[in-house]
Parts: C-alpha cells; structure tokens; sequence
C-alpha cells in the first residue's frame, strides 16, 4: 500500500512573522524609552513595599483584631467573626506577612486598574468610535494567556514586585471598563434628557446623574478586578514578587503539599473577605439604598 504523499509545500501559506515584529517593538521601546519604565518601576515598587511595610507595622494579632473590627463595622458581627476566625488562622498557619504582601500588590493593582478603567469606561459609553477601537483591544487583554504578556514585562521591569502589578492590571482591567460602559449606558435616557433640559452641562449630567446611577454596575466591575487581580498571585510569584504567589509556586516546584495548601487556603480567606468588602460598599450606594427604601415603602 502506496504512503499518502505530504501536501505540497508550494501551497502553503508564506510565514507573517508578527512574533519578530512585537520583538522589534519591545526592543525599540525598551531602548529608546527605558527612562519612563526605570520611573514606573521606582513608583510601583515603592508603593508596594510601603503598603506592605504599613500593613506588617503592627503585630498579626493586631491586625487581625483590626480586619474583624473593620468587618463587624462595614457589615455584621458574623463577619468580623468570620474575619477573626479567617485571619487568625492565617496568622496561625505563619502566612499572615505573605497575605499581606499579596494584599498590597492587589491593593495597589487595583488602584491603578480602576483609575484607568472608569475613564476608560465613560470614554466608551460617551463615544462609539472610541469603544469600536477599544474592544478588540480589550477582547486580547482578556484573552491573551498570562505568561504571553510577561514576557516583555519581565524585559521592561525585570524581576520582582513590579512585573506582578503590570501583569495584574492587564489582566483584570478589562471587566472594570466593560462594566463601567455598561452602567452608564443603562442609565435611563431620560433621566439624562431631563437634566439637559434644565441645562445641566454634560460635565454636571456625568458627574451628578450618570455615574451616581451607574454605581452598582462600577462597583461590580471593582468587585471583578480584585477577584482577578487575586488570581495573579501565583504568575506575580513565578516573576519574583513576594507573598503567598511565591510560597505557592515554591510549593509547586517542590511538590510541598502542606505549603501549597496552606498558602492557597490563605488566598481563599483573603478573596473572600475582600468579596464582602466590596459588596458592602456596593449596597451603601445612594442608588442601592434608595432602591431599598423604594421597595420598602412600596
């Protein structure tokens, strides 16, 4: 029985070597604008290792009296029992100076994540142009595997805390904006029409009906970012940043599985409690509790 032949190499497609074409950017970028990235690296890194140093000033014991304090406040007395029983045992099992040096880089992540993405957002929702252009951009932010993207910003930022923050907020930036469009787009057209009809500027009608409206929507997409930025702690780990990422990748390699599934288990505990964080502030929006009065009454 005669062999298939191959197909023929005549037909194929010629190679586009896009790969080589991003290498050249990378390398224009990294020569020719290394002064800005050596000034990124020098604000990041500082605002991580000072958070990291303010929320490791005080003893753990402390600190976990505090976040227990701080859940009974924002939400229940069997919160801050859950955040005395979660953060003690984080203390307990000696990741507690880890999940703190992970909170810091999702804190700081976020920070950044959300200044970019909520102008983002309302740039998008107040103009269609801009959001065609910016979706596909979004669409590989979300898309494009982790490591692909590392790549050059272990180039740029080398190792450390820094490549773990940049690659953080492009991973979780794109459900911030999307979700930012999103309420400002289903704010009532006319509630927007009755505040032009009055003559409110479109600076008032943003800042006074828009937003205030599209609250919950914001606050979902702040929600969305800290859960994604808290899934990055393990690639923040392999780039050289400190906190649990680190010791659960150290697990890994090692095939520690005491280390990694305490150090997971102290990831969980920290998502969870930043989740309900993040929800109380949502339901203590004007619009959510005057929707909670509304149904009251009614």
């Amino acid at each position: 029985m005669r062999e298939a032949l191959p197909f023929p190499t005549q037909y194929e497609l010629p190679r586009i070597p896009v790969g080589d074409w991003f290498e050249a950017v990378v390398d224009w970028l990294n020569n020719n604008v290394g002064p800005l990235f050596n000034f990124i690296d020098l604000v990041l890194r500082s605002a991580v290792s000072g958070l990291s140093f303010a929320l490791n000033f005080l003893p753990a014991l402390v600190m976990v009296l505090l976040f227990a304090g701080l859940g009974w406040w924002l939400r229940s007395w069997r919160f801050g029992l859950f955040g005395l029983i979660g953060f003690g045992l984080v203390a307990s099992m000696q990741e507690f100076q880890p999940a703190m040096q992970t909170l810091s880089l999702v804190l700081v992540a976020t920070v950044i994540s959300i200044a970019i993405g909520i102008p983002l957002g309302v740039l998008m929702a107040r103009n269609s142009k801009a959001s065609a252009l910016l979706r596909p951009v979004l669409d590989l932010m979300q898309t494009m595997p982790a490591f692909v993207y590392l790549v050059p910003v272990i180039v740029f930022f080398n190792i450390g805390e820094v490549p773990g923050v940049v690659a953080t907020v492009i991973f979780s930036l794109p459900p911030g904006v999307r979700l930012t469009e999103l309420g400002i787009r289903q704010v009532d057209h006319e509630v927007v029409e009755a505040g032009e009809a009055f003559g409110s500027p479109s600076r008032k009608i943003l800042t006074g009906i828009q937003l205030p409206l599209a609250m919950p929507s914001i606050m979902a997409g702040v929600n969305q970012v800290i859960m994604l930025a808290l899934s990055m702690v393990v690639i923040a780990g392999m780039v050289g940043a400190p906190g649990l990422g680190s010791n659960i990748y150290e697990a890994v390699t090692r095939v520690q599985l005491s280390q990694g599934f305490e150090a997971g288990l102290s990831v969980v505990i920290l998502a969870v409690y930043l989740d309900r964080i993040t929800a109380v502030l949502s339901d203590r929006s004007p619009v959510a509790r005057a929707e909670r009065k509304a149904a009251k009454t009614g």
